[in-house]
């Protein structure tokens, strides 16, 4: 006797009860800031104005980032700011541009003022109304004066925010999500990290927490078999909180 033949929306209904059944659904949703709910678009206009060409901002965030990377696994360490600070003097020596105290002024005070993505607030209202807890954990040191979620609008969804200065250590390094787990008293495999960067969900995801990419212009899922993938991917944070929805509650 021959089955029934499941259509595609069957099929994907029936994966999710199998997930739902077989897999810890997290309750705990961690987000990064800088570009997954913070425009870093924002400080685009310093880079046109220095380099003549906008895009040199994304020269300036990916070298950030990997000297970030060097020096947690070199063992020195400086404050995200401090080094976003010297990489765009860097980056002014390479392209034969002078880079003023004042221009590295304006760059601190943009990434002090980035407002978030248009999107974000209806995400973050779709996962606190399905009981999701938020919370928030950055790159960035926490800053006395002012705070970009505020500045943004969108501090009061989260309960805490998390800074990895307090371990001294830049994401994607094990220690900065086990310290969020350790806080917030809960397993690795509670917590799902919303991120617009691969390199921050496969560190989440290698000490058991779930992860989800919202694929921002310019980012994307790395295909790469043995790297562990994001249960959800989707252009933008409803699309990642519905997928989350429809998952885990």
């Amino acid at each position: 006797m021959g089955g029934e033949v499941l259509s595609s929306a069957e099929r994907s209904l029936a994966d999710d009860q199998i997930t739902k059944m077989i897999a810890p659904a997290p309750s705990i949703c961690v987000f990064d800031v800088n570009e997954t709910l913070l425009d870093i678009e924002f400080i685009a206009p310093l880079f046109q104005r220095l380099f003549g060409d906008r895009k040199v901002l994304r020269e300036w965030f990916g070298q950030l980032i990997l000297y970030s990377d060097a020096i947690t696994l070199s063992g020195p360490y400086t404050t995200f700011f401090t080094l976003g600070r010297g990489v765009l003097k860097m980056l002014g020596s390479i392209h034969k541009v002078p880079v003023t105290e004042a221009d590295v002024d304006e760059l601190r005070t943009r990434m002090l003022t980035m407002p978030a993505h248009a999107d974000v607030p209806a995400g973050l209202q779709q996962l606190k109304d399905a009981g999701f807890r938020l919370v928030t954990c950055t790159n960035s040191p926490p800053d006395p004066q002012t705070s970009p979620l505020k500045h943004a609008g969108i501090d009061g969804w989260f309960e805490r925010s998390f800074s990895v200065d307090r371990v001294r250590r830049f994401k994607p390094a094990p220690q900065v999500y086990h310290m969020v787990a350790e806080e917030l008293g809960v397993a690795p495999a509670a917590i799902c990290m919303v991120a617009a960067h691969v390199w921050d969900t496969i560190g989440a995801q290698s000490i058991g927490c779930s992860g989800a990419l919202i694929a921002r212009p310019g980012n994307a899922p790395l295909p790469v078999d043995g790297l562990p993938q994001p249960q959800i991917v989707a252009p933008d944070l409803p699309g990642v909180a519905t997928q989350m929805i429809r998952l885990w509650r």
